[in-house]
């Protein structure tokens, strides 16, 4: 399974993954042994955490908070690691990976609302409009990650046109996700799912 940790580099035929997909260690390409259930479901949590790149106690918090709302614990959970700014962020294409992402966003890039806002964790909720910094926008590290993702498909942001870099939280995200996900990535004004 990729988590494309290493951002562009999994997109070529450089990848680990591509190149042997099998266990670490000199007895890797022989043993081949099958997860049952509670390793299988400790692999899923653990795949999740590292691909958001989160620590158990702010993955556990964010559970808690899942579990207390209504609907589907799982889906609630999906829908608040993908609200998390460093996320956002990541879908708008200002990053080329999740960490670039997380550190675009603590290095104080980004604004929330016309305020700066530089945690990671800050969950957008519906309406908030996401930018980059008027100083900021002439970043090389913003610039080079909106240009390498420019042609990588993402889901979660729709159309916008040239110019400014934001976006705007939308309430139907989860049915769109669900529904079709050919909407383009472009990293200027648009929705976030």
């Amino acid at each position: 399974m990729k988590l494309f940790f290493k951002g562009e580099r999994c997109h070529s035929e450089k990848c680990a993954i591509e190149k042997r997909n099998m266990v670490p260690g000199q007895h890797g390409k022989d043993r081949k042994s099958k997860v049952v259930g509670y390793g299988l479901q400790l692999r899923e949590k653990q795949k999740v955490k590292r691909f958001y790149g989160l620590l158990e106690a702010q993955f556990h918090n964010l559970f808690e908070k899942a579990a207390g709302m209504k609907g589907i614990t799982g889906d609630n959970l999906l829908s608040m690691l993908e609200r998390r700014l460093d996320s956002v962020i990541y879908r708008m294409g200002l990053g080329t990976s999740h960490p670039q992402s997380r550190q675009i966003v603590r290095h104080g890039h980004i604004m929330v609302n016309g305020r700066k806002v530089n945690i990671p964790s800050y969950l957008v909720k519906v309406g908030d409009v996401v930018e980059v910094r008027e100083g900021s926008k002439n970043n090389p590290a913003i610039l080079a990650a909106r240009d390498a993702t420019a042609h990588a498909p993402c889901p979660n942001l729709a159309r916008g046109g040239p110019g400014n870099v934001e976006g705007t939280r939308d309430r139907n995200a989860e049915a769109r996700r669900a529904g079709s996900d050919s909407v383009e990535r472009t990293a200027h004004r648009g929705t976030v799912f």
